[in-house]
């Protein structure tokens, strides 16, 4: 399953910032940020329905997220 999300990462610091914590939540999933689109897209591959646990991780660390 693919899924995305509107963030507010919008430069390469932030996204080293949240990179560890996604990839110890999320070891079986591929994300990526695309920062040249308008709302800084999060896009994730995986198997299971993380809609929630994203938004909440994303919240904890002090980023903006929502699922588009």
């Amino acid at each position: 399953m693919i899924f995305v999300f509107k963030t507010n990462v919008d430069n390469i610091s932030k996204v080293k910032k949240i990179a560890p914590k996604l990839n110890k939540l999320f070891p079986n999933s591929k994300w990526n940020f695309d920062l040249e689109d308008c709302d800084n897209i999060l896009r994730f591959e995986c198997s299971d329905n993380i809609i929630e646990k994203v938004i909440f991780l994303m919240k904890v660390v002090g980023f903006e997220c929502e699922a588009l």
